[in-house]
């Protein structure tokens, strides 16, 4: 957002002048109900908000889903109609598929501020206050009801559902200190509202709803369709204006809970998600997700991906489980750790994670799978032959067509190539056999864009793991060093 000038309002009302308000950012200078009704500001109930900057977005060819990758044919146009359409949703998924993610990006898709009545428990809208309170003040005050503005990261709420989680965490209780301050218990006052009603407004997402306890699923009946807040006898009116998201895993349904047939009902869109179905997509979650400490080069992370891919496709996997997304990411972060430890046991200039270092995060991975129990005693086989599967295809789809001939003759006339996870790439490279005048190396170097020793001893090592895939030479493994010959 530009500095200084005038801007428009979201809902496309007059210019107001801007202030700055949160984290640098500008809000509206409307600080009474007087001067928001003099501003031209007009409400739009929280439904008809989202719809009209989601179709805003898509008329003007913007992405409203930043950061979703492999969902464009499939989970998007049916969360983009059912948000149309003003539908409550819940997704449902097996773990690792991006529900989270497709939640907190709803967000983008309020306006960037809204105004709401200063100290309402609520968070009302000056021109439709709900409760007793609120009401009373806005009688009271008329145009000077004072106004404070709410970022849209104000007006989201996220709770993960667990099977403590009670009504009055959701729907609100009695509060026995504003009882004990005089006030009667029919007082509607004396009411603690919970998360639903306080996102009154906005959107509120629950994660994992089958882990809710069944009664605090009834509970949520009526604050989704007739948005009514039942607590301990009370029976009030409120008509909240709030955006229920759930998230939930298909198999929850007949095992660890469910989610009651009521409560389902009451959603609009029941929307299933999936794992990314093309390779390019499996490999922008990794590279988005991943916090990496070194570099971690593109081939690398195309075999943590097709090794991702190939587990969901292995009938040793519980595939009702599902095999995460944070896998691969875990994966991708922990061979980064391996070259930052090398590089600095070994005073390396850069840290560059190498095939070598796959085989550290297997090692540490393998607890994040569920494996069919049948196959119990033979986990390390099956993670270890996927991974081989997956730098085979890996090297076959990057290497092809460059003849590696000399250098297998020279492995097979005696030469032998030491690496490890405490090589440094510089002992790698200088222990390669000389091929005469071949630019052997340079061509497997380029293929990867190889720009440091790190990268270049990186795609070497992979070149020679995928001969020896291929059974062209030997490996032995022992005590932490590889020796190909």
């Amino acid at each position: 957002m530009p500095d200084g000038g005038a801007l428009s309002m979201p809902d496309g009302g007059p210019h107001v002048e801007m202030r700055s308000s949160v984290d640098g950012v500008t809000a509206p200078t409307a600080s009474t109900l007087g001067e928001l009704r003099a501003s031209g500001h007009v409400h739009k109930p929280l439904r008809a908000e989202i719809r009209d900057n989601l179709l805003a977005a898509l008329a003007e060819g913007r992405d409203p889903w930043p950061g979703l990758h492999g969902f464009e044919d499939t989970v998007v146009p049916q969360l983009e109609r059912a948000l149309i359409a003003g539908h409550d949703l819940v997704l449902l998924g097996e773990r690792g598929q991006g529900k989270t993610r497709i939640l907190r990006t709803l967000v983008g898709l309020l306006d960037e501020w809204a105004p709401v009545i200063d100290g309402s428990e609520l968070g009302e809208h000056p021109y439709e206050p709900i409760t007793v309170a609120s009401r009373r003040r806005a009688e009271e005050l008329g145009d000077d009801l004072p106004v404070r503005w709410r970022h849209r990261e104000e007006r989201y709420a996220e709770k993960l559902a667990t099977p403590d989680t009670s009504v009055a965490d959701l729907i609100g209780d009695v509060d026995p200190m504003k009882v004990a301050e005089g006030r009667s218990l029919g007082d509607p006052e004396t009411i603690h509202f919970g998360l639903i009603p306080r996102s009154h407004g906005g959107i509120v997402a629950i994660n994992e709803l089958p882990d809710l306890a069944e009664r605090i699923q009834v509970a949520m009946l009526n604050v989704m369709e007739e948005r009514d807040v039942q607590i301990r006898g009370y029976v009030l009116r409120l008509p909240l204006d709030v955006l229920v998201v759930a998230s939930a895993n298909p198999e929850d349904y007949t095992n660890r809970g469910r989610i009651i047939t009521p409560l389902k009902d009451r959603f609009g869109a029941e929307i299933r998600t999936h794992y990314p179905t093309q390779l390019v997509d499996e490999v922008a979650v990794i590279r988005q997700e991943a916090d990496l400490v070194a570099t971690v080069p593109d081939q690398l992370i195309e075999v943590l991906a097709r090794f991702t891919r190939a587990l969901r496709e292995s009938s040793a996997v519980d595939q009702r489980s599902g095999v995460s997304a944070r896998f691969a990411i875990a994966g991708a972060e922990t061979i980064a750790a391996a070259a930052l430890h090398r590089a600095t046991r070994q005073g390396e200039p850069e840290a560059v994670a190498r095939p070598v270092d796959l085989e550290t995060a297997v090692d540490v991975l393998g607890g994040k799978i569920e494996f069919e129990s049948g196959e119990e005693g033979r986990e390390d086989l099956v993670l270890d032959h996927l991974l081989r599967t997956a730098t085979a295809e890996t090297v076959r789809g990057l290497f092809a067509g460059i003849d590696f001939a000399l250098l297998v003759e020279a492995l097979e006339g005696g030469s032998l190539v030491a690496t490890g996870e405490q090589v440094s790439a510089r002992d790698f490279l200088a222990g390669l056999p000389v091929l005469g005048e071949s630019d052997l190396y340079d061509q497997v170097a380029d293929r990867v864009g190889a720009a440091n020793d790190g990268e270049r001893a990186g795609a070497i090592e992979l070149a020679l793991e995928g001969l020896f895939l291929g059974r062209r030479i030997s490996k032995d493994t022992a005590g932490g060093e590889t020796v190909y010959g």
